[in-house]
């Protein structure tokens, strides 16, 4: 006798089955390389050359994304390129520094990158009391701006609890200006007269998300990037206790949407650590030359894949369902750490 065989067929009173290619990353995963590999292909032509191929490939992505459509099968790929090869990318990268150039950041950097951010987060609530910007929404912003994107505002929602259109609106919003940082911030530092370990030191404490920094960074030359690299890494392992900060805070003083909840653990940015194992282990001269330049072209299309993904998420209309006044929030919020950064390095140094 035959086994039987399941249908995709809804019965009265159950859910619709969930189709199998909504649980494989494949189809994600062709289409966020198809557009990385787009992006290396448009490098060929006169005058695209001389940008990121990761700067192509997210604008390729949203393009996609905001005309087409991203296909509801290449959901689970898309994920995984933002969140896994994203992380993979950033753990590799530490093969490519050492300890003495992490050395480099020093005290003085580490409290420029503090001091930006706890005062981008206090100013970006303060600023959203003054907008009328719901608390949570508010809060979101602020951490979103202040550490690292779309990853903070999912860290920090565990404690705020905000609903999902605020989550999204978040994430929306301080993708498209840490995007916006990412192609502004290039053109700058011969303007501002900031030599490569100034201008990564600034962008690494302003940008929003890690890939944009090292996309932003890496159109100055390597020095910059790795430097850029470092700093926005230091400025990510301070997500922990921020969210474990706001965490307490809400203990305290419990919001009445919180009522009867469980506040959830914060989230530890583990990859980092991988990333500081890796430099570890370059610093030790163990890893072959040849090694090297495989990884290194490897880490950089990994990371491209990432920010085609990271196209592929940002829906502009999201922007549009509560207002203009949030997205005034993450303007202001956007040129605030912007400016502060670079008035504390050019005060500074």
């Amino acid at each position: 006798m035959s086994e039987p065989i399941a249908l995709a067929v809804a019965l009265p009173g159950r859910p619709p089955p969930v189709p199998v290619w909504a649980h494989s990353p494949l189809p994600g995963l062709l289409l966020t390389c198809t557009i990385a590999g787009a992006a290396y292909a448009l490098r060929q032509i006169p005058g695209v050359g001389s940008f990121s191929p990761m700067i192509i490939a997210i604008l390729l992505g949203t393009a996609l994304h905001n005309t087409i459509g991203t296909p509801a099968r290449a959901r689970a790929g898309v994920v995984f390129s933002l969140r896994r090869l994203l992380r993979l990318a950033i753990i590799l990268l530490g093969l490519q520094l050492t300890t003495q150039q992490v050395a480099a950041v020093g005290g003085t950097g580490m409290a420029i990158i503090a001091g930006t951010l706890l005062a981008t987060f206090l100013v970006t609530k303060a600023l959203g009391r003054l907008f009328g910007v719901e608390r949570r929404l508010a809060e979101l912003i602020a951490a979103g701006t202040s550490i690292c994107g779309a990853s903070a505002v999912i860290a920090t929602n565990s404690v705020t609890r905000a609903p999902d259109e605020d989550v999204a609106y978040a994430v929306a919003s301080v993708t498209v200006f840490g995007s916006l940082s990412m192609f502004i911030y290039p053109a700058l530092p011969g303007l501002l007269h900031l030599d490569a370990h100034h201008f990564g030191l600034w962008s690494g404490a302003s940008i929003h998300e890690i890939a944009q920094v090292v996309a932003a960074t890496f159109q100055d030359g390597r020095e910059a990037g790795e430097f850029g690299t470092i700093a926005k890494l230091s400025r990510v392992m301070l997500l922990a206790p921020l969210v474990l900060g706001l965490g307490v805070l809400a203990t305290w003083h419990p919001s009445p949407h919180d009522h009867g909840r469980v506040q959830a653990r914060a989230p530890m940015p583990w990859f980092v650590f991988g990333f500081i194992a890796l430099i570890g282990v370059n610093s030790l001269g163990v890893v072959p030359l040849e090694a090297k330049h495989m990884l290194v072209p490897a880490t950089t299309f990994l990371l491209t894949v990432a920010l085609a993904a990271m196209g592929l998420e940002t829906d502009i209309r999201k922007l549009k369902a509560r207002g203009l006044r949030p997205l005034a929030l993450g303007a202001a919020s956007w040129l605030f750490i912007s400016g502060f950064s670079l008035a504390l390095i050019e005060l500074v140094y």
